[in-house]
């Protein structure tokens, strides 16, 4: 049984996605929480990995590590983002499954499902077509991970389950332009034009593709809702269930930054994926629902980046 006295191993704690988990689970008195920085443990060492769970022996694990980017950067390093996310979720599964860790929660994304797929996006479609080609390496990556949930779960009946998020966005987010996804990339470019003279804005694409997107803070609380319940599935979708067009993204990241200048759509750059709306009816019915609208989401997010525009992270890809 899972206790606020349980030994939670957060792997990825100081990203946006782990460290939210890290302080919504401070908060409700979970006391034994353990996260190493990528200094202290390398994940993509599989001997280094072996040794930790060996020596810590955690009751849980919560799988917030990933090597993550947007289009441009998926598309130049392809070979990092399907390898070092192998590498990372694999010592992880198998350590922890060596080690007699009875729960692993396994993050991924909602780039694993085709990319035509029927909308929305339901848990039994994975698998059943061909995936977007700007991201099929790092939504590969993570498809492994939920097979191997699966198979665990199937052949040992250990309690592994994926969860498979929609966009995600919130404070502790990457603001580099170069590795950033859609919505912090728009905060950073607005917000930068806005201090520039209300400048125009030049923003990827057409703006007619629809995108999810969900708050960190209910990304982590679905997490700790599969942390405190034994979940019927292997698979579940986390998101809103609501989408928008990146045209009307665009509009009101702009009104919240306070940016009066034009956009510019360049439709010479890719679109990506024409919609990826998720179907979340299976955590809905379980009892978990998303709490923070779009709108509230992104003007905190905002406030966060300007309280930390001196020091916020930089992603540097070698």
């Amino acid at each position: 049984m899972i206790s606020k006295e349980s030994k939670i191993y957060i792997a990825g704690h100081r990203g946006m996605v782990g460290s939210a988990i890290w302080r919504q689970l401070s908060e409700k008195g979970y006391t034994r929480l353990i996260g190493l920085k990528s200094n202290e443990l390398d994940l993509r060492n599989q001997a280094a990995v072996a040794e930790f769970f060996k020596v810590n022996k955690p009751e849980v694990v919560i799988d917030a590590a990933a090597k993550v980017g947007g289009i441009l950067a998926n598309n130049t390093y392809p070979y990092q983002f399907l390898m070092e996310n192998m590498q990372i979720q694999n010592n992880l599964i198998d350590a922890a499954h060596n080690n007699d860790v009875e729960k692993f929660i396994f993050l991924g994304s909602s780039c694993i499902y085709p990319k035509l797929a029927p909308q929305p996006l339901k848990e039994e479609y994975l698998l059943t077509d061909s995936l977007e080609p700007t991201n099929e390496w790092y939504a590969l990556a993570k498809i492994t991970g939920v097979k191997a949930c699966e198979a665990i779960r199937k052949q040992f009946g250990k309690d592994y389950v994926s969860l498979m998020p929609t966009n995600l966005y919130g404070t502790h987010d990457n603001f580099d332009l170069n590795t950033s996804h859609v919505l912090p990339a728009m905060i950073r470019k607005f917000h930068d034009a806005k201090m520039n003279g209300n400048s125009p804005v030049t923003v990827w694409g057409s703006g007619t593709p629809m995108r999810e997107f969900l708050y960190v803070d209910d990304m982590a609380a679905s997490v700790i809702f599969a942390l405190e319940n034994t979940l019927p599935e292997h698979l579940y979708n986390v998101g809103t269930g609501t989408d928008l067009s990146i045209k009307e993204l665009a509009e009101m990241i702009q009104k919240i930054v306070g940016h009066t200048g034009n956009i510019i759509w360049d439709q010479e750059k890719p679109d990506g994926t024409p919609r990826k709306l998720m179907d979340v009816s299976k955590m809905h019915e379980l009892g978990w629902k998303h709490t923070t609208n779009l709108e509230e989401g992104i003007t905190r997010t905002y406030q966060w980046f300007l309280d930390n525009i001196s020091n916020f992270k930089e992603v540097k890809i070698h």
